[in-house]
């Protein structure tokens, strides 16, 4: 028989196990030196990446006088590394995130994020770092690291640095998967699809799974590598079937930064989504500087997920979007 709805999904033990994980990444952090912050749900700009999309609301009662459309955070980034362009100091946040996004057994349309900068680290020295956060709080004996050019060719056979189009569409039709959809794809989109479907359940079963060096076009908030300029300083995690995070070394050029942008706009056009509102207040950030550091974001359920070998993500909440 299910619960009434107005109770919790959450058994009482996993409410604890979630306090004794928030306390342990606190632990993890106090003993790196790394300063806590607290930064704003709602902001002025948002997210232009095609893939994400956030929740928006109203402001009728802003100082301008005027109505005003404000967003709910996607992740604290953009306000995190305001924080770091003005204090130049290693910081996390623990809190709250929103995509408006189908609910399903890894997603809820709110969940609990954890995201931290680290500043004088390259990506690897902040793979390294996750590496050591996952071991304390999940206790796995190791971590396994593959290129993303390393994985494709591992699983599918396919350069995705120098695959043409038509080549990676022919893996799809060997994996059998259907492209016919009137929707827009463009080859990131393709390879994004064979990844998830042929790679994604195959890597990060027995212990945590880091692939990086991303293709460039999909770099996001990213530095291009100095060696190789086709890659992006971009890593994700994989665990149990999850994926676990997602870091960068970031960019620090405003410029860059701003174009990138726009061509997220531009592509939001091409598969008719509306364009959304670039954040200034950040981009004036990075011009001022933003030091030398590298981030990573990481989805706090999904790890208690795996931590209490929970089926769904509904295990771990106390009240998913059903019941909220």
């Amino acid at each position: 028989m299910s619960k009434p709805a107005w109770q919790p999904t959450a058994t009482l033990q996993a409410l604890k196990a979630r306090a004794e994980l928030y306390q342990q990444i606190r632990q993890f952090f106090a003993s790196r030196n790394v300063l806590e912050v607290d930064t704003p749900t709602l902001s002025h700009g948002t997210v232009t990446d095609v893939h994400l999309d956030a929740f928006s609301c109203e402001f009728d009662h802003s100082s301008s006088g005027k109505p005003e459309t404000l967003y709910l955070q996607t992740s604290p980034e953009f306000a995190l590394k305001r924080l770091l362009s003005a204090y130049k100091t290693c910081i996390y946040q623990l809190g709250k995130a929103y995509r408006h996004e189908g609910q399903g057994r890894w997603h809820n349309p709110e969940f609990t994020m954890l995201e931290w900068y680290r500043v004088g680290f390259d990506h690897h020295a902040l793979m390294q770092e996750v590496s050591d956060l996952l071991k304390a709080v999940l206790d796995v004996p190791d971590t396994e690291t593959l290129s993303y050019q390393q994985a494709f060719l591992q699983y599918l056979s396919l350069d995705p640095l120098t695959a043409k189009t038509a080549e990676i569409a022919a893996v799809f039709n060997r994996c059998n998967i259907d492209l016919s959809d009137d929707y827009p794809i463009d080859r990131d989109g393709m390879l994004q699809l064979l990844f998830s479907y042929e790679i994604e359940p195959k890597i990060g079963q027995q212990v945590p799974c880091f692939i990086y060096g991303y293709p460039a076009s999909q770099a996001a908030l990213a530095q291009l590598n100095e060696q190789d300029p086709r890659i992006a300083d971009r890593f994700e995690v994989y665990y149990k079937g999850a994926e676990l995070a997602n870091g960068f070394h970031e960019l620090q050029n405003a410029e860059e930064q701003r174009k990138r942008f726009e061509q997220d706009n531009r592509l939001r056009n091409t598969f008719r989504l509306p364009p959304k509102p670039i954040d200034e207040h950040f981009l004036a950030a990075l011009e001022s500087g933003l030091p030398a550091c590298a981030g990573v974001a990481l989805g706090v359920d999904r790890l208690l997920m795996i931590k209490l070998d929970a089926q769904h993500i509904e295990d771990v909440l106390a009240f998913p979007v059903a019941r909220a």
